[in-house]
């Protein structure tokens, strides 16, 4: 006969008390015992359906979407998140990161904003051709783009640039609909006035409420416009936010506004520990990228060889991801920046260019996986896709 071992183990005693007591009171989760991947799958689930039930033009170049639940349900978020949106353009099947512009306290849709990016696949569809009541599909919301009570501290700084302000909004909405305890500070960058998103309904939140302020930085004005412009720089800082000490800063915007802020941040003495950034898809113009080789044209074209299947052809300046994706062969995506991994890919021959900070782990270096979002071909290849 076996001996019962439980009672030995640490801590056992405990747990039956706490058992006892949720008989005692209707708490009793018995009845629930192997739904828990039903659970999490509910909270998380893989792909959400969508419907798009609104769109509002913002400014020329943006519009806001709202998305709602194809079955009647959104997952919850946290405000600075992203969900990725799948669409099928002209019998291509791609996707693109969008940060969820409404607060989490809203859970009857998710709102994004679209901004028209120069020759962009996906932004140029939806500004152009997406319509009330059209059908997609996205992830689950995800990223780590996001407010951390015991780290972040109440006095914060957001530096937004074009449709950077998204998963800002989503954090002013949250802390000014609800009341919430910390103190926001918005920089946001623009090329004209005229091309703010969500610039009234920023100016009247800062208007009716005490711990959200809102600065325009514009780096192109018209002739007379009174406000600040430029960049945002070390010296509009100081002049805007006085004393920075203690302060948590954010970043969010264009390629290019990431070394020009953490220069001047740098120049304030900000740690890096105070510091949060997120990014946005891949390089625009990857050559331009530090270690780029020179004798590798933006256009070469490159043979990839997927083990097991076929071989496509692939450009050298266009993320792996891209080419693969317009020989319909789809790979599992998130970020589309390096950073979720979930394209993670065996690379067994050839070598392809990952920008630098591209976030692959050290073990998957030495044993040659890849991340074909940020993964550019510079010879012929052959790859393995799990």
């Amino acid at each position: 006969m076996n001996r019962d071992f439980r009672p030995d183990m640490e801590g056992y005693a405990e747990i039956l008390k706490e058992i006892e007591t949720l008989r005692k009171y209707p708490f009793d989760y018995t009845s629930l015992k192997g739904t828990v991947p039903q659970i999490l799958d509910f909270l998380h689930p893989k792909k959400i359906r969508l419907q798009v039930s609104e769109i509002r033009e913002e400014t020329k170049t943006a519009k806001s979407v709202r998305l709602v639940s194809s079955d009647l349900y959104l997952p919850p978020f946290q405000a600075g998140q992203y969900i990725n949106l799948f669409v099928d353009i002209g019998g291509i099947r791609t996707s693109r990161p969008y940060s969820i512009a409404s607060p989490p306290s809203q859970n009857g849709y998710y709102e994004i904003a679209v901004r028209r990016v120069e020759d962009g696949f996906v932004s140029s569809y939806l500004l152009e051709s997406l319509q009330v009541g059209d059908r997609l599909e996205s992830t689950a919301p995800t990223g780590n783009f996001y407010y951390h009570p015991l780290f972040h501290g109440k006095d914060l700084v957001f530096l937004a640039g074009g449709s950077g302000i998204t998963p800002f909004m989503s954090m002013i909405r949250e802390v000014t609909d609800c009341g919430l305890s910390r103190n926001i500070h918005l920089l946001y960058g623009s090329r004209r006035p005229d091309d703010v998103i969500f610039r009234e309904e920023l100016e009247e939140r800062a208007r009716r409420h005490e711990n959200f302020s809102f600065t325009l930085v514009i780096s192109e004005p018209p002739h007379g416009y009174e406000g600040f412009t430029g960049f945002i720089t070390e010296k509009l800082m100081e002049d805007v936010l006085g004393n920075v000490s203690g302060k948590t800063f954010y970043i969010c915007g264009p390629e290019a506004m990431y070394p020009f802020c953490l220069a001047e941040l740098l120049k304030l003495q900000i740690p890096g520990r105070k510091i949060r950034r997120e990014i946005f898809g891949p390089p625009k113009d990857v050559t331009a990228q530090p270690g780029w080789p020179e004798v590798v044209d933006a256009d070469s074209r490159f043979q990839v060889t997927i083990k097991g299947r076929r071989k496509i052809e692939a450009r050298a300046a266009e993320p792996l991801m891209n080419s693969l994706e317009r020989a319909g062969i789809q790979i599992p995506a998130s970020c589309r920046s390096g950073e979720c991994s979930l394209c993670r890919t065996k690379l067994l021959s050839g070598k392809v260019f990952q920008p630098q900070g591209v976030k692959l782990r050290k073990s998957d270096r030495a044993y040659g996986y890849i991340h074909p979002c940020v993964a550019y071909p510079l010879e012929d290849l052959e790859i393995m896709i799990f």
